[in-house]
């Protein structure tokens, strides 16, 4: 075949690819390729909050411990199917039951006993991202 005519059917085709994606899909084809780091949890993005953030060391009062994912554009991130785990330098952590709904809006609740005085540091991850932030809680 002729050179020429191999660049011109390429050139063909890589523009009806273009045009289909454009007006098919109603954006352009590298939004689409970027699906998989829109659902990638940020470790700047995401938070945890802990509140109360004194608590009674007696193994029965708790703080209650809120990761929120969000992605690199700041959006939520579904956490249905992502690990969430915290870990903690004193106490004891166990995850709280919330609704799906909430799951799928990018939230995960946690909650912190301790029977032992003093200060935990609370780290949290979601799939193996640990989040930049941290909480502390005091114990007395």
């Amino acid at each position: 075949m002729d050179k020429k005519f191999v660049a011109l059917m390429v050139l063909f085709f890589l523009s009806v690819t273009v045009f289909t994606s454009i007006v098919v899909f109603n954006r352009p084809l590298t939004q689409l390729t970027k699906a998989t780091e829109e659902l990638q949890p940020s470790a700047s993005n995401s938070h945890i909050f802990a509140w109360p953030l004194t608590v009674k060391a007696d193994g029965q009062d708790k703080s209650t411990l809120t990761v929120f994912g969000a992605n690199y554009k700041n959006n939520p991130i579904s956490l249905i199917n992502k690990q969430v785990t915290l870990s903690t330098t004193l106490g004891q952590i166990s995850e709280e039951p919330i609704s799906e709904e909430k799951r799928k809006q990018g939230e995960a609740v946690f909650v912190i006993k301790s029977t032992q005085p003093g200060i935990a540091e609370i780290k949290a991850t979601i799939d193996n991202v640990q989040l930049n932030q941290s909480v502390t809680i005091k114990f007395e």
